[in-house]
């Protein structure tokens, strides 16, 4: 077995070792892995990344059901939107330039970054109430049309709509998301294979390494805390999305472009970590009083 191929499948099972642990990031790895590492182009590389997440995704979510981590109304719900929006974005791919494909892929990453790490709202364990289901809907149809357009299982995305907008533990998100990303994927790679050739023989070796790495991340879940996996989380596609965009941007402006956005992102870190700095950052929302309230008579 050539060298290049070992180091492919031992990156493979780190994807999927993030995949199983995270509930997302699957694509994230897998998309630059297969441009950067394998050589594919950009389409083969996103059709291939929906095969292996795919497979991937099922493997770990068996896990995590077993373990009772998976809100199955939301993530249907998200599902039945997104599994539309995965197709239509499989298909409208093929007009597009790879090049677009791989920034767009980026700045997303950097947007969900940016709510996983400061984002206020923890996990209560139960679904928002007040707050219908049908509001999954066009949350899941944005999360597919990303999916299908730059073949993204949709976790890292999944993943803070779940905790920041329904109240769910961190845990159960990451279940959950797996739950959506398998069909997400589905959907998606059929669009695809409409237009794009796989090596199959090398998918279905790397499918086999990443599901060996999911089913161990998987374990791991429920070990760590919910704030440290949220925060975890965060910082890793911020520094995937700036890797992206450090490789497809011109250079010397894809680099100089990805050093704006590392110090933007200390600038945000630094905001919420350092109280007297929180009041200086244009985004904090001063916070309002507390009210004392009479003693009744």
């Amino acid at each position: 077995m050539e060298p290049l191929v070992i180091l492919i499948l031992v990156l493979s099972v780190v994807v999927g070792l993030t995949l199983g642990l995270l509930g997302g990031g699957g694509s994230i790895l897998m998309v630059p892995l297969l441009s950067y590492v394998a050589g594919m182009d950009a389409k083969e590389s996103i059709t291939t990344s929906l095969f292996v997440v795919g497979v991937t995704s099922l493997a770990s979510l068996l896990a995590h059901a077993r373990a009772r981590n998976v809100r199955w109304v939301p993530g249907l719900v998200f599902a039945a939107a997104s599994m539309s929006g995965a197709f239509l974005g499989g298909l409208a791919s093929s007009a597009i330039p790879g090049a677009v494909l791989m920034v767009a892929f980026a700045i997303v990453m950097l947007a969900s970054a940016r709510n996983m790490i400061r984002g206020r709202a923890k996990g209560s364990g139960t679904e928002a109430k007040g707050r219908s289901l049908w509001l999954y809907l066009p949350v899941g149809l944005v999360v597919g049309l990303v999916t299908g357009l730059v073949g993204a299982g949709g976790g890292f995305l999944i993943v803070p709509a779940l905790v920041l907008l329904a109240g769910v533990q961190m845990k159960h998100a990451v279940g959950t998301s797996l739950l959506v990303i398998s069909l997400n994927s589905a959907s998606g790679l059929i669009g695809h294979l409409n237009f794009t050739a796989v090596n199959w023989l090398l998918t279905l070796a790397i499918t086999a390494a990443a599901v060996i790495g999911s089913l161990f991340g998987a374990r791991l879940t429920s070990k760590i805390p919910e704030q440290k996996l949220r925060r975890g989380f965060g910082y890793f596609v911020l520094a995937m999305g700036i890797f992206v965009l450090s490789q497809e941007l011109p250079h010397p402006g894809g680099i100089i472009l990805a050093l704006v956005v590392v110090l933007v992102a200390g600038i945000v870190v630094l905001c919420g970590k350092v109280p007297a700095l929180a009041a200086a950052c244009p985004w904090s929302k001063p916070e309002s009083p507390t009210r004392l309230t009479k003693p009744a008579d």
